[in-house]
Protein backbone atom coordinates (compact mmCIF):
# COMPACT_ATOMS: atom_id res chain seq x y z
CA UNK A 1 0.00 0.00 0.00
CA UNK A 2 1.26 3.47 -0.89
CA UNK A 3 2.77 5.42 2.00
CA UNK A 4 0.96 8.59 3.11
CA UNK A 5 3.52 11.39 3.16
CA UNK A 6 3.35 15.02 4.24
CA UNK A 7 6.91 16.00 3.35
CA UNK A 8 6.94 16.13 -0.44
CA UNK A 9 9.55 18.38 -2.06
CA UNK A 10 8.94 20.49 -5.15
CA UNK A 11 11.60 18.47 -6.93
CA UNK A 12 9.83 15.17 -6.21
CA UNK A 13 6.45 16.50 -7.31
CA UNK A 14 7.99 18.06 -10.42
CA UNK A 15 9.58 14.75 -11.38
CA UNK A 16 6.19 13.04 -11.09
CA UNK A 17 4.34 15.78 -13.00
CA UNK A 18 6.87 15.81 -15.86
CA UNK A 19 7.21 12.03 -16.23
CA UNK A 20 6.19 10.55 -19.61
CA UNK A 21 2.41 10.87 -19.84
CA UNK A 22 1.54 7.19 -20.26
CA UNK A 23 3.92 6.24 -17.44
CA UNK A 24 2.31 8.91 -15.24
CA UNK A 25 -1.21 7.68 -15.95
CA UNK A 26 -0.17 4.06 -15.32
CA UNK A 27 1.49 4.95 -12.02
CA UNK A 28 -1.51 6.99 -10.86
CA UNK A 29 -3.93 4.24 -11.92
CA UNK A 30 -1.88 1.71 -9.98
CA UNK A 31 -2.00 3.85 -6.83
CA UNK A 32 -5.74 4.35 -7.35
CA UNK A 33 -6.35 0.61 -7.69
CA UNK A 34 -4.62 -0.12 -4.41
CA UNK A 35 -7.89 1.13 -2.94
CA UNK A 36 -10.60 -1.51 -3.30
CA UNK A 37 -13.23 1.13 -4.09
CA UNK A 38 -11.41 2.68 -7.06
CA UNK A 39 -14.48 2.37 -9.33
CA UNK A 40 -16.64 4.41 -6.95
CA UNK A 41 -17.14 8.05 -7.85
CA UNK A 42 -18.55 10.58 -5.43
CA UNK A 43 -21.31 12.64 -7.04
CA UNK A 44 -21.75 16.12 -5.61
CA UNK A 45 -24.27 18.77 -6.56
CA UNK A 46 -23.25 22.42 -6.26
CA UNK A 47 -25.87 25.03 -5.40
CA UNK A 48 -25.35 28.80 -5.36
CA UNK A 49 -27.37 29.86 -2.32
CA UNK A 50 -26.41 33.54 -2.67
CA UNK A 51 -25.27 34.74 -6.08
CA UNK A 52 -23.19 37.76 -7.11
CA UNK A 53 -22.35 41.05 -5.47
CA UNK A 54 -19.15 39.77 -3.88
CA UNK A 55 -16.70 42.49 -2.72
CA UNK A 56 -13.61 40.44 -3.61
CA UNK A 57 -11.59 40.78 -6.81
CA UNK A 58 -10.85 37.15 -7.77
CA UNK A 59 -9.82 37.63 -11.41
CA UNK A 60 -11.65 34.51 -12.64
CA UNK A 61 -14.98 35.04 -10.90
CA UNK A 62 -18.15 36.46 -12.50
CA UNK A 63 -19.65 36.95 -9.02
CA UNK A 64 -17.31 39.84 -8.15
CA UNK A 65 -19.36 43.04 -7.92
CA UNK A 66 -16.62 45.11 -9.58
CA UNK A 67 -16.76 43.18 -12.89
CA UNK A 68 -19.37 43.78 -15.57
CA UNK A 69 -20.71 40.32 -16.38
CA UNK A 70 -24.20 39.20 -17.32
CA UNK A 71 -24.68 37.60 -13.92
CA UNK A 72 -27.93 38.37 -12.14
CA UNK A 73 -27.42 39.11 -8.44
CA UNK A 74 -29.68 36.98 -6.24
CA UNK A 75 -30.34 37.22 -2.51
CA UNK A 76 -29.80 34.37 -0.07
CA UNK A 77 -32.16 31.48 -0.80
CA UNK A 78 -34.74 30.27 1.68
CA UNK A 79 -34.29 27.05 3.65
CA UNK A 80 -37.23 25.51 1.79
CA UNK A 81 -35.70 26.32 -1.61
CA UNK A 82 -32.41 24.69 -0.60
CA UNK A 83 -34.14 21.63 0.84
CA UNK A 84 -36.13 21.16 -2.38
CA UNK A 85 -32.96 21.49 -4.50
CA UNK A 86 -31.14 19.02 -2.25
CA UNK A 87 -33.93 16.45 -2.57
CA UNK A 88 -33.86 16.77 -6.38
CA UNK A 89 -30.09 16.30 -6.39
CA UNK A 90 -30.37 13.25 -4.13
CA UNK A 91 -33.10 11.74 -6.31
CA UNK A 92 -30.82 12.18 -9.33
CA UNK A 93 -27.95 10.34 -7.62
CA UNK A 94 -25.94 12.93 -5.69
CA UNK A 95 -24.68 11.96 -2.23
CA UNK A 96 -23.32 15.42 -1.32
CA UNK A 97 -24.72 18.92 -1.62
CA UNK A 98 -22.24 21.78 -1.73
CA UNK A 99 -23.70 25.20 -0.94
CA UNK A 100 -21.82 28.29 -2.09
CA UNK A 101 -22.44 31.89 -1.07
CA UNK A 102 -20.74 34.85 -2.74
CA UNK A 103 -19.38 36.25 0.51
CA UNK A 104 -15.90 37.44 1.41
CA UNK A 105 -16.35 36.06 4.90
CA UNK A 106 -18.99 34.66 7.18
CA UNK A 107 -20.65 37.22 9.46
CA UNK A 108 -22.51 36.39 12.64
CA UNK A 109 -25.93 37.58 11.53
CA UNK A 110 -29.36 36.35 10.44
CA UNK A 111 -28.01 35.18 7.07
CA UNK A 112 -25.55 32.87 8.81
CA UNK A 113 -28.36 31.66 11.10
CA UNK A 114 -30.30 30.75 7.95
CA UNK A 115 -27.31 28.85 6.52
CA UNK A 116 -27.11 26.90 9.78
CA UNK A 117 -30.77 25.91 9.27
CA UNK A 118 -29.98 24.92 5.67
CA UNK A 119 -27.18 22.64 6.87
CA UNK A 120 -29.51 20.98 9.39
CA UNK A 121 -32.21 20.52 6.77
CA UNK A 122 -29.95 18.94 4.13
CA UNK A 123 -28.23 16.79 6.73
CA UNK A 124 -31.66 15.44 7.68
CA UNK A 125 -31.99 14.14 4.10
CA UNK A 126 -29.04 11.83 4.80
CA UNK A 127 -26.77 13.74 2.43
CA UNK A 128 -23.26 14.96 3.11
CA UNK A 129 -23.32 18.75 3.36
CA UNK A 130 -20.46 20.98 2.23
CA UNK A 131 -20.32 24.78 2.39
CA UNK A 132 -18.11 27.35 0.75
CA UNK A 133 -18.86 30.71 2.33
CA UNK A 134 -15.52 32.51 2.30
CA UNK A 135 -13.37 33.06 5.35
CA UNK A 136 -14.65 31.87 8.71
CA UNK A 137 -13.51 31.89 12.31
CA UNK A 138 -13.00 28.88 14.53
CA UNK A 139 -16.26 29.53 16.41
CA UNK A 140 -18.20 29.84 13.13
CA UNK A 141 -16.67 26.58 11.91
CA UNK A 142 -17.77 24.95 15.16
CA UNK A 143 -21.34 26.21 14.70
CA UNK A 144 -21.42 24.66 11.23
CA UNK A 145 -20.00 21.41 12.60
CA UNK A 146 -22.58 21.33 15.37
CA UNK A 147 -25.32 21.76 12.75
CA UNK A 148 -24.08 18.68 10.92
CA UNK A 149 -21.78 20.13 8.25
CA UNK A 150 -19.60 17.41 6.74
CA UNK A 151 -17.06 19.43 4.75
CA UNK A 152 -15.84 22.97 4.23
CA UNK A 153 -14.51 24.04 0.84
CA UNK A 154 -11.85 26.72 0.63
CA UNK A 155 -9.68 26.47 -2.48
CA UNK A 156 -6.09 27.70 -2.62
CA UNK A 157 -6.66 28.56 -6.32
CA UNK A 158 -2.96 28.76 -7.21
CA UNK A 159 0.49 28.92 -5.64
CA UNK A 160 1.40 31.31 -2.86
CA UNK A 161 3.75 33.21 -5.18
CA UNK A 162 1.13 33.57 -7.90
CA UNK A 163 -1.77 34.35 -5.58
CA UNK A 164 -1.43 38.16 -5.50
CA UNK A 165 -1.75 38.25 -9.31
CA UNK A 166 -5.19 36.64 -9.07
CA UNK A 167 -6.60 38.07 -5.80
CA UNK A 168 -5.64 41.16 -3.80
CA UNK A 169 -8.57 41.39 -1.38
CA UNK A 170 -7.30 38.62 0.90
CA UNK A 171 -4.00 36.83 1.46
CA UNK A 172 -2.81 33.26 1.06
CA UNK A 173 -2.40 33.09 4.82
CA UNK A 174 -6.09 34.02 5.15
CA UNK A 175 -6.89 30.95 3.05
CA UNK A 176 -4.71 28.67 5.15
CA UNK A 177 -6.14 30.08 8.39
CA UNK A 178 -9.70 29.29 7.30
CA UNK A 179 -8.68 25.71 6.49
CA UNK A 180 -7.03 25.48 9.90
CA UNK A 181 -10.24 26.74 11.56
CA UNK A 182 -12.27 24.09 9.72
CA UNK A 183 -9.83 21.42 10.93
CA UNK A 184 -10.11 22.62 14.54
CA UNK A 185 -13.88 22.07 14.31
CA UNK A 186 -13.17 18.54 13.00
CA UNK A 187 -14.76 19.28 9.64
CA UNK A 188 -13.40 17.46 6.62
CA UNK A 189 -11.57 19.77 4.22
CA UNK A 190 -12.17 20.30 0.51
CA UNK A 191 -9.39 22.39 -1.05
CA UNK A 192 -7.87 22.46 -4.50
CA UNK A 193 -7.21 24.92 -7.27
CA UNK A 194 -7.73 26.18 -10.78
CA UNK A 195 -5.45 25.70 -13.76
CA UNK A 196 -5.52 27.95 -16.79
CA UNK A 197 -5.22 31.22 -14.86
CA UNK A 198 -1.97 32.07 -16.65
CA UNK A 199 0.08 30.34 -13.96
CA UNK A 200 3.33 28.49 -14.62
CA UNK A 201 3.79 24.75 -14.23
CA UNK A 202 5.95 25.61 -11.22
CA UNK A 203 2.93 27.37 -9.68
CA UNK A 204 0.85 24.21 -10.12
CA UNK A 205 3.54 22.10 -8.51
CA UNK A 206 3.87 24.56 -5.63
CA UNK A 207 0.11 24.48 -5.01
CA UNK A 208 0.11 20.67 -4.96
CA UNK A 209 3.03 20.74 -2.54
CA UNK A 210 1.13 23.06 -0.17
CA UNK A 211 -1.90 20.73 -0.24
CA UNK A 212 0.09 17.51 0.16
CA UNK A 213 2.25 18.88 2.98
CA UNK A 214 -0.63 20.00 5.17
CA UNK A 215 -0.58 18.17 8.56
CA UNK A 216 -3.46 16.14 7.13
CA UNK A 217 -4.22 15.88 3.42
CA UNK A 218 -7.54 17.47 2.38
CA UNK A 219 -10.20 14.76 2.16
CA UNK A 220 -11.21 16.27 -1.18
CA UNK A 221 -9.07 18.09 -3.77
CA UNK A 222 -10.98 19.68 -6.68
CA UNK A 223 -8.98 20.24 -9.86
CA UNK A 224 -10.70 22.95 -11.88
CA UNK A 225 -10.03 24.10 -15.43
CA UNK A 226 -10.72 27.80 -15.80
CA UNK A 227 -14.02 28.60 -17.49
CA UNK A 228 -13.30 32.09 -18.92
CA UNK A 229 -16.21 34.49 -18.39
CA UNK A 230 -16.70 37.67 -20.41
CA UNK A 231 -16.26 40.74 -18.24
CA UNK A 232 -13.66 39.21 -15.91
CA UNK A 233 -9.91 39.99 -16.17
CA UNK A 234 -9.23 36.41 -17.32
CA UNK A 235 -11.92 36.39 -20.02
CA UNK A 236 -9.38 35.89 -22.83
CA UNK A 237 -7.37 33.07 -21.28
CA UNK A 238 -6.95 30.09 -23.64
CA UNK A 239 -8.58 26.79 -22.75
CA UNK A 240 -6.50 24.37 -20.71
CA UNK A 241 -5.26 21.34 -22.71
CA UNK A 242 -6.83 18.13 -21.41
CA UNK A 243 -3.37 16.65 -20.92
CA UNK A 244 -2.62 19.36 -18.34
CA UNK A 245 -5.73 18.36 -16.40
CA UNK A 246 -4.69 14.70 -16.57
CA UNK A 247 -1.19 15.51 -15.32
CA UNK A 248 -2.63 17.48 -12.38
CA UNK A 249 -5.11 14.74 -11.45
CA UNK A 250 -2.52 11.98 -11.76
CA UNK A 251 0.06 13.87 -9.71
CA UNK A 252 -2.50 14.68 -7.01
CA UNK A 253 -3.52 11.00 -6.90
CA UNK A 254 0.08 9.83 -6.45
CA UNK A 255 1.07 12.29 -3.72
CA UNK A 256 -2.30 12.17 -1.89
CA UNK A 257 -3.30 8.51 -2.34
CA UNK A 258 -6.36 8.48 -0.08
CA UNK A 259 -7.78 11.85 -1.10
CA UNK A 260 -10.91 12.16 -3.22
CA UNK A 261 -9.71 13.98 -6.36
CA UNK A 262 -12.55 15.86 -8.00
CA UNK A 263 -12.81 16.51 -11.71
CA UNK A 264 -14.52 19.89 -11.36
CA UNK A 265 -15.04 22.98 -13.54
CA UNK A 266 -14.37 22.64 -17.24
CA UNK A 267 -16.04 19.28 -17.84
CA UNK A 268 -18.44 20.69 -20.46
CA UNK A 269 -15.44 21.18 -22.74
CA UNK A 270 -14.25 17.59 -22.27
CA UNK A 271 -15.23 14.65 -24.44
CA UNK A 272 -16.20 11.35 -22.90
CA UNK A 273 -12.74 10.06 -23.82
CA UNK A 274 -11.10 13.03 -22.07
CA UNK A 275 -13.07 12.29 -18.91
CA UNK A 276 -12.26 8.58 -19.13
CA UNK A 277 -8.55 9.45 -19.08
CA UNK A 278 -9.15 11.62 -15.99
CA UNK A 279 -10.88 8.76 -14.17
CA UNK A 280 -8.10 6.39 -15.21
CA UNK A 281 -5.57 8.88 -13.80
CA UNK A 282 -7.26 8.85 -10.40
CA UNK A 283 -10.24 11.21 -10.41
CA UNK A 284 -13.00 9.76 -8.23
CA UNK A 285 -15.42 12.63 -7.77
CA UNK A 286 -17.45 14.92 -10.01
CA UNK A 287 -19.94 17.73 -9.73
CA UNK A 288 -23.18 16.73 -11.44
CA UNK A 289 -26.10 18.92 -12.46
CA UNK A 290 -26.47 21.60 -15.09
CA UNK A 291 -24.56 24.35 -13.25
CA UNK A 292 -21.43 24.87 -11.16
CA UNK A 293 -22.51 27.94 -9.19
CA UNK A 294 -22.80 30.14 -12.29
CA UNK A 295 -21.07 28.21 -15.10
CA UNK A 296 -22.43 25.34 -17.25
CA UNK A 297 -21.96 21.68 -16.32
CA UNK A 298 -23.05 18.35 -17.87
CA UNK A 299 -26.54 17.11 -16.95
CA UNK A 300 -27.09 14.25 -14.49
CA UNK A 301 -28.43 11.83 -17.11
CA UNK A 302 -25.37 12.34 -19.34
CA UNK A 303 -23.13 11.47 -16.40
CA UNK A 304 -25.11 8.34 -15.57
CA UNK A 305 -24.70 7.15 -19.17
CA UNK A 306 -20.96 7.79 -18.89
CA UNK A 307 -20.79 5.86 -15.61
CA UNK A 308 -22.53 2.89 -17.19
CA UNK A 309 -20.16 2.88 -20.15
CA UNK A 310 -17.01 3.17 -18.00
CA UNK A 311 -18.15 0.74 -15.30
CA UNK A 312 -18.21 3.37 -12.57
CA UNK A 313 -20.69 3.52 -9.70
CA UNK A 314 -21.81 6.34 -7.40
CA UNK A 315 -20.30 6.39 -3.93
CA UNK A 316 -22.77 6.32 -1.07
CA UNK A 317 -23.02 9.16 1.44
CA UNK A 318 -21.09 9.00 4.72
CA UNK A 319 -18.92 6.15 3.45
CA UNK A 320 -16.39 6.86 6.19
CA UNK A 321 -18.92 7.69 8.90
CA UNK A 322 -20.66 10.87 9.91
CA UNK A 323 -18.55 13.79 11.20
CA UNK A 324 -18.95 12.80 14.85
CA UNK A 325 -17.95 9.23 14.02
CA UNK A 326 -14.86 10.02 11.97
CA UNK A 327 -11.69 8.54 13.39
CA UNK A 328 -8.33 9.97 12.40
CA UNK A 329 -7.81 7.02 10.08
CA UNK A 330 -11.22 7.13 8.44
CA UNK A 331 -11.15 10.90 7.99
CA UNK A 332 -8.02 10.56 5.84
CA UNK A 333 -9.77 8.27 3.34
Amino acid sequence: MTEIRNNWTKEEISEIYHSPLLDLIYRAATVHRENKDYSEVQISSLLSIKTGGCPEDCAYCPQAARYHTDLEVQALMSVDQVTEAAQKAKDAGASRLCMGAAWREVRDNRDFDRVIDMVKSVNALDMEVCCTLGMLTESQAQRLADAGLYAYNHNLDTSEDDYKRIITTRTYDDRLKTIENARKAKLTVCSGGIIGLGETVEDRISMLRTLSNMPKHPESVPINALVPVKGTPLADQPRVPIWDMIRMIATARIIMPKTVVRLSAGRTEMSLTDQAFCFMAGANSIFAGDKLLTTPNPAFNEDMQMFELLGLKPREAFKNGRPTQLTEEAAAL
